[in-house]
């Protein structure tokens, strides 16, 4: 510890240096997320050039040693000098912050990214990057590395000036570049998760073509996105598992003070709301106040609508905003300039003015569709719709059936059940839900009762994708889960009161650990989404095997794990495999699980609300066909090496 502070202690991070030096700043971690981060980047470069009219094309390619190229068909970065620095272009925007054509709004009406910071960002945070560029009638290439020289990193360093090579009639710009493993966990992407954001973002680009090429495996893959219909072949995508209660979705946009607003809506029959929104074609996953004029917006006309209609007037119905939200579905797509995302990874949009601008667009886009004659079959099916939600709450509310479920779940003893901790600070407590009595005994005797609560399940909880909030509050299961998180539920939910900042859920690595832990995910997505988005619940990663030799024990949690540490021990070392946790001693439960100073957790995070909805009412709803066909496509039976996770 430093005794001293002058002003020969104050660093300087010049260039790229700041974003080596904390690179969650800028990307949000060094693991799997910010590791995609740095394509999102790339990518949405490439995007604006489309979204904006300059492109047609966008091509990913993902390569045998980790690195990653992105290509588009537009202008192209400038390569002229720049005036004042003296450097090219293409050098300006890859080596310094804050350097970009997306400031002034004259080259780019609207744009994803970081504003001038993400090209430079990648650079700094790879081992090597290549700039190509096909402008002015030729191709163009500048080489960036990042080395070390007598202990410091010298990042995103130009290798030559910018060189002009053969003539082309090309035009466009192609980065390939390979994350920097000095930084990050891993370094290879997951198919998977990319190709669902380029058939997200060829959705909402209405007309581009994205392709995605996989050469890492012996069988390369291929894919190609193009969608002309835009964000309502993007709804009726989403509801292709759900029953829609008219085929057609609606349909409008408009502009509002410089703002776009495109909507699409369809109603499925369901009790639940499925609200997707996005920002110049980035996801809002926690909202903001584009949702909120939607909101304020299908309210009043719809209240305007149901004057008008004879059942409800005869009736004398008062409506509430979510009985018209009741089996909704909807995509609201935002273009704006200046935008206002609330934190860096850009998960809910703060501008004011875009709640004015949105309510405006809805307002007059619903009510033309409402008064058009030829809509008159889908109009009284959405009436008829909210007239049996009103109705259902109505009842719900003089029943004082829900409230009193919510009621008794907030305040439900908990005695023999949950084993509570003495700490008071939230931030400091954790939950652990268990799987069974067996383990939850070994976890309540080898926890830390300072700031570690156990919380047993005793038998496994519905499937809520497949039930109403009225059957799931009766659960006991989920009414313990409710009572010992101590913050409401659903929509009365109040994440600041929550009693533990952790929420782990601990269960065996076999098949029916599997099916309780997708079970209470689908649980904490539906009601609790909050807490996933604000990273507060885990996945505990107990060990499979124990290698003994010689009194000492290390612990695998792979099948590759094991394999090293048997090399590693030697002849006459003894495996021991753990069927369940319940085969753990206290003591082992507390070394390889509930010690946070060895423990491994994987935490749940979710980065497209859109993309999670679908794979949850795929996977846990109803509909049998979509998820055999969902599992024949992605499960991988030969696969044994399952497990990732971060040290927490």
């Amino acid at each position: 510890m430093a005794q001293s502070y002058t002003v020969s202690d104050i660093q300087v991070l010049e260039g790229l240096d700041a974003v080596r030096k904390r690179p969650g700043m800028y990307i949000g971690s060094t693991g799997y997320r910010g590791l995609h981060q740095m394509l999102w980047e790339v990518v949405d470069n490439a995007i604006d050039e489309a979204a904006n009219g300059y492109a047609t094309k966008v091509d990913v390619c993902l390569y045998p040693d980790g690195s990653v190229s992105v290509e588009d068909n537009g202008r192209g970065i400038p390569v002229g000098i720049h005036p004042e620095l003296k450097i090219s272009g293409v050098e300006l925007v890859f080596s310094k912050l804050h350097a970009g054509g997306k400031f002034n709004n004259e080259n780019y009406a609207y744009s994803g990214g970081l504003h001038g910071v993400g090209a430079s960002v990648v650079n700094a945070l790879s081992t090597w990057l290549k700039v190509e560029i096909c402008r002015d009638g030729y191709r163009h290439v500048q080489e960036f590395h990042s080395y070390e020289e007598n202990g410091r990193i010298h990042a995103g360093q130009a290798k030559t000036p910018l060189q002009k090579m053969e003539k082309t009639d090309k035009h466009g710009s192609k980065i390939t570049y390979m994350a920097d493993p000095r930084v990050f966990d891993e370094v290879q992407v997951q198919f998977d998760r990319v190709s669902r954001r380029l058939r997200e973002l060829a959705f909402l680009v209405k007309g581009v073509t994205i392709t995605l090429t996989d050469l890492r495996e012996a069988q390369p893959k291929k894919l190609e996105f193009c969608y002309l219909g835009g964000i309502v072949d993007f709804l009726i995508d989403m509801n292709t598992d759900r029953q829609a209660l008219h085929p057609m979705p609606i349909h409008f946009s408009g502009e509002k003070n410089g703002i776009l607003a495109e909507v699409t809506m369809q109603y499925v029959d369901t009790d639940k709301e499925y609200i997707y929104s996005y920002v110049n074609n980035i996801a809002t996953g926690e909202g903001g106040t584009h949702e909120t004029g939607f909101k304020i917006a299908l309210t009043k006309v719809m209240n305007d609508y149901m004057k008008n209609v004879a059942a409800a007037v005869k009736e004398k119905l008062s409506f509430e905003g979510e009985d018209y939200r009741e089996g909704l579905s909807a995509i609201i797509s935002v273009k704006m300039k200046e935008v206002q995302f609330e934190g860096q990874t850009k998960t809910r949009l703060g501008n004011p003015e875009a709640r004015v601008a949105v309510e405006a667009i809805v307002t007059e886009g619903l009510s033309q569709y409402l008064q058009n004659l030829n809509n008159t079959a889908v109009c009284t099916k959405i009436a008829e719709k909210a007239i049996t939600a009103a109705k259902s709450r109505i009842a719900a509310r003089k029943a004082k059936k829900i409230e009193r479920e919510k009621s008794k779940a907030d305040s439900a003893p908990l005695v023999g059940k949950l084993s509570s901790c003495t700490g008071k600070k939230p931030e400091l407590n954790e939950l652990f839900i268990v799987e069974g009595d067996s383990a939850g005994g070994n976890a309540k005797m080898g926890r830390d009762r300072r700031f570690q609560a156990i919380l047993p399940l005793r038998g496994k909880p519905l499937n809520v994708e497949k039930k109403r909030i009225e059957q799931v509050l009766q659960n006991e299961e989920f009414r313990s889960i409710i009572t010992a998180l101590g913050a409401g539920f659903d929509k009365s939910f109040n994440i600041e009161n929550i009693k533990y900042h952790k929420v782990i859920i601990l269960a065996d690595a076999d098949q029916d650990g599997a099916h309780i832990r997708a079970i209470l995910l689908t649980f904490f997505f539906r009601y609790f989404r909050q807490l996933i988005v604000d990273g507060h619940v885990f996945i505990a990663q107990p060990p499979l095997y124990s290698i003994r030799k010689g009194g000492k024990t290390v612990w695998a949690h792979t099948e590759k794990q094991l394999t090293e540490a048997k090399a590693q021990m030697g002849r006459g070392a003894e495996v021991k495999r753990y069927k369940g946790l319940g085969e753990m001693s206290k003591e082992q439960l507390w070394e390889t699980t509930l010690d946070p100073n060895g423990r491994v957790l994987m935490q749940v995070t979710m980065e497209d609300a859109a993309a999670c909805d679908h794979i949850v009412s795929t996977l846990m709803g109803d509909a049998v066909e979509p998820r055999k066909q969902y599992i024949s496509e992605y499960a991988n039976f030969n696969k044994q090496d399952k497990f990732a996770g971060n040290v927490l």
